[in-house]
C-alpha cells in the first residue's frame, strides 16, 4: 500500500494543468499518450538509482489502470548505446518493449546502425507497428513490408491515427544503402497522410517523428491536422515543473510542456519530447472535442525515482538479458591515469583527450600519416559513472575493461585506410566543422592524429579552416600541401559518406574498408600500451574564442 502510494503521489505532482478547461461536451474524447525516445539501450537505473525499464514499468502499469484510453509511443533510438544492444543487436529491445506493451514506434537513425537485417530481425519479433511516412524501400531490402507509414489504433468507438517520420539525416548518420531513400520535403509527407487519414474519419492524429526539437517547431507550424507531435533526436527535457526565472526554463530544460504552436489551420500542436536513456517517461493527457481538436491537455516528462518500486517481472528479464554480458565487462585491458573525456558537449565542438586516443590508437594500427575520428563515434567516458575531473587527472588508476570501451564505441564500426589529397583533407575537416554553432558542435566533428589545425568560428561554413599541419617522422610538423597524397585511416562510417564526408567516398584513392572493428582497434592499443594518458595537446585551435 505504501509503495501505491508513492507512485501515486509522484505522478499526481507531475501532472500540471497548462491551460483552462473549457465546458466539456459529451462527444469528447480523453486520451492518455505515454512517450519515450532516444533511450539507447539504457535498460538499467543510473548511478543515482534513477532511470531504467524496471521503473517505467511500474508506472506505465499504473497509468493503463488509471486511463480509460492509452497508449505507449516510442519516438526512435533505441539502439546503440550501452553493451546490451552490442551483445543482443536489439533483441533486448524487442524483449523489453513487449513487456512494456509498446503500441507503436517509428524509427530514429541509430536503428540503421547495425545493416538492414538486424533492423528486420527486430523488426519481426515485436508485436506493435513500426510506422515511418518518409522511408521509401526496394524490393531488394530484407526491410519490403515492414515499414508503413501510419497506424489506426481503435479504442472505444474512436480512432486514433499515428504517423511515423524518421530524420532524412539518416542516410548520413547511419548504415543505409542505396535499398533505403528518405523523402525530404517532410511537410508534404505529413500532409499527404493527414489527409489520407482524415478521409477514413480519422480525425485525432499523433505525429510520431524522430526529429530535434527546434524541427518539430517549425513543421508543426506548416502542417494541419496533427493534434500531438512527438519527438527525439534532440534528446530535449520539456518540463513544467522545474524553476522558471526571469521568463526562462533552467539549464536543464529546454521548454513546457507541452509547448504548444499553431498549426496551419490556426488549431493547437501539442509538442512533446522526455529527455533521453529511460530517465523520464513523457505522460500527455489530452482531451479532444467532436471535431478531433485538443482543447484541453495537462501532463509533463515523469522521473523515473528510485523511490518507485520495480516491477519483479521486468526486473528479472533484466536480470536475464545482463547476464552474458558480465563477463565482457569484467576482462581487464589496462589502466588509465586521467578521466577519458566522453562528454558530448566537449568532443563534437573541441579537441577531448579522448578524441586523441582512438585516433592515435587508429594511426597505430594502420601506419598511416592521418587519422580522422568524428566526435559523434565517441558516446561515453571512462570511468563511466565519475564526473570529470577539472584537469582530467584520477586520483588513483582507473582499470579499463572491455565493456567499458564498448560502451564507448558501441558502433561497432571496422577501421577503413585510403589516401588523399591534402586539399581534401582540408574539405574534410571543413565539413567536421560545417555545423558548429557558436556555442554547440555535431558528430561530425573531426578528432584528429597525424595533423593539427586552427579553426575560425567567425567565418562562414568552408572557410573556417586558418592553418592545417601533418606530423613528421621527426615529431616537427610541416604545412599541409594541398597537392601531396597522404595516408588517411577512419572508420568505415566516415569513410562511406556518413556525417557528409562525401570526399572520403567519392576522393578516396585506394580505399579498404576490412580493417579491424574500432572497438578492438582501441582495446588493442591499450594492452600493447599497458597504461594511457591521453592529454589536450593543441590538436585543434579555435582562434575566434
Amino acid at each position: 500500500m505504501f509503495q501505491q502510494t508513492v507512485v501515486r503521489i509522484v505522478l499526481i505532482a507531475l501532472a500540471v494543468t497548462l491551460i483552462a478547461a473549457p465546458a466539456l461536451a459529451q462527444d469528447t474524447f480523453t486520451l492518455t499518450v505515454m512517450h519515450t525516445n532516444d533511450t539507447h539501450t539504457y535498460h538499467q537505473p543510473d548511478a543515482d538509482g534513477n532511470g531504467g525499464v524496471v521503473i517505467m514499468k511500474t508506472v506505465v502499469d499504473q497509468i493503463r489502470a488509471e486511463a480509460a484510453n492509452s497508449l505507449l509511443l516510442d519516438a526512435g533510438d533505441r539502439f546503440t548505446g550501452t553493451l546490451f544492444h552490442a551483445y543482443h543487436l536489439g533483441m533486448d529491445n524487442s524483449a523489453v518493449m513487449r513487456l512494456l506493451g509498446f503500441d507503436a514506434m517509428t524509427l530514429g537513425n541509430h536503428e540503421f546502425d547495425n545493416g538492414e537485417q538486424v533492423l528486420a530481425d527486430f523488426i519481426d519479433s515485436v508485436d506493435f507497428p513500426i510506422v515511418s511516412a518518409n522511408i521509401r524501400v526496394s524490393e531488394q531490402s530484407p526491410l519490403t513490408g515492414k515499414i508503413v507509414p501510419y497506424v489506426i489504433i481503435e479504442m472505444n468507438g474512436q480512432q486514433v491515427g499515428i504517423i511515423g517520420l524518421t530524420t532524412p539525416e539518416t542516410r548520413f548518420l547511419a548504415k543505409v544503402t542505396e535499398n533505403i531513400r528518405f523523402e525530404e520535403d517532410l511537410a508534404a509527407v505529413v500532409q499527404q497522410y493527414v489527409d489520407e487519414l482524415t478521409a477514413q474519419g480519422v480525425n485525432k492524429i499523433i505525429l510520431l517523428a524522430h526529429l530535434a526539437y527546434d524541427l518539430q517547431q517549425a513543421l508543426a507550424a506548416q502542417i494541419s491536422g496533427v493534434d500531438v507531435f512527438i519527438g527525439a533526436d534532440s534528446e530535449t527535457l520539456l518540463s513544467n515543473i522545474f524553476a522558471v526565472a526571469g521568463g526562462r526554463y533552467t539549464a536543464d530544460v529546454d521548454g513546457p510542456y507541452p509547448t504548444v504552436v499553431r498549426s496551419a489551420s490556426n488549431e493547437p500542436v501539442l509538442i512533446v519530447q522526455a529527455f533521453r536513456h529511460n530517465r523520464y517517461l513523457g505522460r500527455l493527457d489530452v482531451t479532444f472535442d467532436a471535431n478531433g481538436v485538443p482543447i484541453r491537455w495537462n501532463g509533463d516528462a515523469i522521473l523515473m525515482s528510485r523511490y518507485i518500486p520495480a516491477n519483479p517481472e521486468m526486473r528479472a528479464l533484466i536480470a536475464e538479458l545482463a547476464q552474458p554480458l558480465e563477463a565482457q565487462r569484467a576482462q581487464v585491458i589496462g589502466q588509465t591515469s586521467v578521466y577519458l573525456d566522453g562528454d558530448r558537449d566537449v568532443c563534437r565542438s573541441m579537441e577531448c583527450n579522448t578524441g586523441n586516443l582512438i585516433a592515435d590508437a587508429i594511426r597505430f594500427d594502420t601506419g598511416v600519416q592521418i587519422a580522422i575520428m568524428n566526435g559523434g563515434g565517441i558516446r561515453a567516458s571512462i570511468p563511466v559513472e565519475t564526473d570529470r575531473p577539472a584537469d582530467l587527472m584520477l586520483p588513483e588508476p582507473y582499470a579499463i575493461t572491455v565493456g567499458d570501451v564498448l560502451t564507448m564505441l558501441p558502433f561497432r564500426n571496422r577501421v577503413s585506410t585510403f589516401q588523399l589529397t591534402g586539399a581534401d583533407v582540408i574539405a574534410a575537416l571543413e565539413n567536421g566543422l560545417s555545423r558548429i554553432g557558436a556555442d554547440s558542435g555535431t558528430g561530425r566533428f573531426a578528432q584528429v592524429s597525424g595533423l593539427r589545425y586552427s579553426w575560425d568560428g567567425s567565418k562562414p561554413v568552408g572557410e573556417r579552416i586558418v592553418s592545417v599541419e601533418v606530423l613528421n617522422a621527426d615529431g616537427t610538423y610541416s604545412p599541409i600541401d594541398p597537392e601531396a597524397i597522404y595516408t588517411v585511416a577512419a572508420n568505415d562510417f566516415l569513410r562511406n559518406g556518413g556525417d557528409e564526408y562525401t570526399m572520403f567516398r567519392n576522393r578516396a584513392i585506394d580505399p579498404r574498408d576490412d580493417g579491424k572493428e574500432l572497438d578492438i582497434v582501441l582495446i588493442d592499443y591499450i594492452r600493447a600500451s599497458g597504461s594511457v594518458a591521453p592529454m589536450i595537446e593543441g590538436r585543434i585551435t579555435r582562434i575566434d574564442q
